[in-house]
């Protein structure tokens, strides 16, 4: 997927490796401090209409209605495309939330949800990601893994102990330990993938803790901006290291209002703000997001 050249002090030719475009000042300025576009719900591209409802909660008890579920799928699709044209587009955080669905006969296997469960399974989507990171050795992506619904306590750890070990088999040597890394960092030691993994009972060295994010929670633009300018604010003046994460979500009554009228303008706004670090959207691959986020970073380049 092409995007437009930047139009202030940073230059891109093609997203698709946005990162090792960056001027080399940005290098070595840790990730935190960088503004990096990403993806709400990510894999919800892929919702499929034959799985029960696994939320709202009220809804679960008419997973039998096919209608229904249709109405979830249209709401719950926050993304339009698969997540290799995502990154292609230059998205480079990613919300997991993952589920099991009940009476599975497959004992470990795992899918992501968002209303309802997704057609592919969590190892298949991971693969792809893999195979796109080591095409692309320089740009730095990060995963975001959280909710695991349907973990039911009998099965919790088997479960997350079966996702981690296939996380770091997969990704292996390519994983970023927690620390305060750099592009430059982690381009020389041959690694490009953060993984948060949201479930502190399996916390293992190579994963990072939940990521903190601000969600407006509002279909009301007005107070979208508005609370997530007072989080930011909060964050700014507590002297904290904690990483931001903006979620700009449905603005209207539907996705196509959400790009025609809220997330322009919601862009533009964002224009005028310092100091985000991830900002992940619906849409993600939609009009001048990644662009607008990706030009955020020329702030860090005045004196």
């Amino acid at each position: 997927m092409s995007a437009d050249k930047g139009k202030g002090n940073i230059k891109i030719a093609n997203y698709s490796d946005w990162m090792s475009q960056l001027p080399s000042k940005l290098w070595t300025i840790p990730l935190f401090k960088l503004a990096i576009p990403g993806s709400h719900d990510s894999v919800s591209y892929d919702l499929d209409t034959s799985s029960a409802i696994i939320e709202p909660d009220n809804l679960t008890r008419f997973s039998w209605i096919y209608c229904l579920r249709r109405i979830v799928r249209t709401w719950g699709m926050t993304q339009e495309y698969n997540i290799t044209m995502q990154l292609e587009a230059g998205v480079r955080y990613f919300d997991l939330r993952i589920a099991r669905k009940r009476n599975d006969h497959h004992p470990t296997r795992l899918y992501f949800y968002h209303g309802l469960c997704t057609s592919t399974d969590v190892e298949t989507v991971l693969r792809e990601i893999h195979a796109w990171t080591v095409a692309h050795p320089k740009e730095v992506i990060i995963l975001a893994f959280s909710n695991f619904n349907g973990f039911e306590k009998s099965i919790k750890e088997k479960l997350h102990n079966h996702l981690i070990s296939f996380i770091k088999t997969l990704f292996g040597s390519k994983l970023v330990p927690p620390g305060i890394p750099t592009l430059q960092n982690c381009w020389d030691q041959g690694k490009n993938v953060i993984v948060s993994y949201d479930y502190p009972a399996n916390h293992h060295p190579e994963m990072w803790k939940k990521i903190t994010y601000y969600y407006a929670n509002s279909m009301d633009r007005a107070q979208v901006k508005s609370k997530i300018s007072e989080a930011l604010g909060k964050e700014k003046t507590s002297n904290s290291d904690h990483r931001i994460l903006i979620y700009i979500l449905r603005l209207c009554d539907s996705f196509p209002n959400v790009i025609r009228r809220g997330l322009p303008k919601l862009l533009k706004w964002l224009k005028q703000q310092s100091g985000v670090n991830i900002v992940a959207s619906d849409l993600a691959t939609r009009k001048d997001f990644v662009s607008t986020v990706v030009e955020l970073n020329s702030a860090l380049m005045k004196p």
